[in-house]
């Protein structure tokens, strides 16, 4: 009850206690002398509230998401740590732990090993105390993150392939320089840092909340939230969630101790740790409810269910929580709960964006991807987008390569997990065999852009590119005017969102037809090129 009360009252420190960071003069200090194995969760939660992280940090905002609660039936909140002054919650522990240090500590500086966010927190803290600050950041980090972490004025080393292999780095030089190591995860003032999220959660939010969604890397983020959580309202789960690539507390908590990972998966860089913490593992296996791991689509596809609700758009760490509050949702088929998730992370490199938007419709179940094979032989093609009627084509890849059957690959933008499957014994009904692709990562990745090649039995072959409005029916508008029996020996197409589909088109137009042809062009009403000629084509099609 005096922790709820203290949570209320912390909105009113600057008039209780206008020279404290928090609201540690009610409490017995921590004692120093205390080592991390001996701190229980009330120990922690006396530490979160003498937590000096507002020098750096702003209170974030607990926002609903109403277009994802909508959807899953289920009170969603976005906790907007994507919001902080360097768009990760990273500054809170990296400035607490650096606010505790003593004026010769700082003198000498500071040093740290970080995918990036915890790095920006450092330099952050750094210049807001004065003091130098080295930063090891592994070669994968992206650039976004190394140019914020210089223009804060860090000095940036660039080492190894993951965390585990900067932070070797990194303590070597801390011996080598006399600096501070400051810790991203594994440490009681950084993690006590990261509590503060939790503290304010609590805060903001005083009704009904069922459990709170934490990203896991090193473990610092949730070991704070958890201990807060369940020193103060123990009813209320925490649930962490890991990549299936990246899962290495799931695996450590499992073998009842830390498990080194031999590789880790680098799409969500901010949780791609070999090695959690010590000091965090103990915490997290003590306290942590639940542990959930999401994969690259369902990441995508959270990302753009943030975008969706607030316009924000954040890196693939900080959509770990709405990824895996979604599969709870299926999972336990809830409804009427209220689920917080914290936005971890907001930095990531624009051309990243590509690929999230590539795979978060088939990590929404919302597109399924076919290899489909039809006759060769003219109107085969048509008789095959006739069956898909009423459905949206996302993509079509096709290119002539034998004289008796032709294999399609095709994206379509389905509604439901069972439509894929559907969508196969249909076309096998209509002799069309056909095979889901949708989970085929492969195909998802490489074979969708290697569709193609030579196809010398394509005689009088004429390559044309054409643009048209991106509506239903554009395509088989084009398909129904075409009118002549031409035979089609290339046809690429993919939506990417745009006002206009673009398409390139390979006919075998014999010259006695090319009268008809133009006519065709000519009614057809679309803008087009003659590509006939284009030596890229030329090269790799021709």
């Amino acid at each position: 009850f005096f922790a709820r009360t203290v949570c209320l009252l912390h909105p009113l420190k600057r008039w209780i206690c206008p020279k404290s960071q928090g609201l540690g003069h009610f409490f017995r200090p921590y004692h120093s002398g205390m080592t991390a194995k001996n701190l229980k969760p009330a120990d922690y939660l006396k530490k979160i509230l003498n937590a000096r992280v507002y020098d750096v940090a702003t209170e974030s905002g607990l926002e609903t998401a109403k277009n994802l609660s909508k959807r899953l039936h289920n009170t969603v909140l976005l906790k907007r740590e994507d919001q902080q002054p360097v768009h990760s919650f990273k500054l809170r522990g990296a400035y607490n732990k650096m606010a505790h240090l003593t004026p010769a500590q700082l003198k000498k500086g500071v040093i740290c090993a970080s995918a990036g966010n915890h790095a920006q927190g450092v330099a952050l803290g750094a210049s807001k105390l004065g003091c130098r600050a080295v930063i090891v950041m592994p070669t994968t980090t992206p650039q976004v993150k190394i140019d914020a972490v210089r223009a804060l004025g860090g000095e940036v080393v660039l080492s190894g392939d993951s965390y585990s292999d900067a932070f070797k780095h990194a303590s070597m030089l801390e011996k080598k320089m006399g600096m501070t190591f400051v810790h991203p995860f594994d440490d009681p003032e950084v993690i006590a840092g990261q509590g503060t999220i939790a503290m304010e959660i609590l805060r903001q939010h005083q009704g009904r909340l069922d459990a709170v969604f934490v990203a896991i890397g090193g473990g610092g983020l949730i070991a704070g939230v958890a201990n807060y959580i369940k020193a103060v309202r123990p009813e209320v789960k925490v649930i962490g969630v890991q990549m299936n690539d990246s899962d290495a507390m799931i695996q450590s908590v499992s073998a009842k101790k830390r498990v080194t990972l031999d590789d880790v998966g680098l799409f969500s860089d901010g949780t791609a740790v070999k090695l959690v913490g010590e000091e965090t593992f103990r915490v997290t296996r003590g306290l942590v409810d639940e542990y959930l791991t999401v994969d690259t689509d369902s990441v995508c596809a959270a990302i753009k269910d943030v975008f969706v609700d607030t316009r924000s758009i954040v890196e693939p760490a900080g959509a770990l929580a709405v990824a895996a509050i979604k599969q709870y949702v299926a999972k336990h088929k809830t409804k009427g709960e209220t689920y917080a998730a914290i936005l971890c992370g907001a930095n990531m490199n624009f051309d990243r964006l590509r690929f999230v938007a590539e795979r978060a419709e088939i990590g929404e179940k919302r597109e399924a991807v076919l290899a489909v094979t039809i006759p060769e032989k003219p109107g085969s093609f048509k008789k095959f987008c006739r069956l898909l009627s009423g459905r949206s084509i996302t993509e079509f890849n096709y290119r002539y390569s034998d004289p008796q059957s032709a294999h399609i690959f095709v994206g379509i933008a389905v509604n439901d997990n069972k439509a894929p499957s559907q969508l196969v014994e249909m076309l096998k009904a209509n002799e069309l065999p056909a095979l889901d692709l949708s989970d085929n990562e492969v195909a998802k990745l490489h074979l969708r852009h290697l569709v193609g090649g030579h196809a010398p039995q394509a005689t009088n072959e004429v390559i044309y590119r054409f643009e048209f409005p991106e509506r239903p029916g554009a395509l088989m508008n084009f398909l129904d005017t075409m009118g002549h029996d031409w035979n089609i020996s290339l046809f690429h197409y993919r939506n990417h969102g745009a006002d206009y589909g673009r398409v390139l088109v390979g006919m075998q137009v014999p010259p006695s037809d090319r009268v008809a042809f133009k006519a065709f062009l000519d009614q057809l009403g679309y803008p087009y090129w003659d590509e006939s000629n284009n030596p890229a084509y030329k090269l790799f099609l021709g």
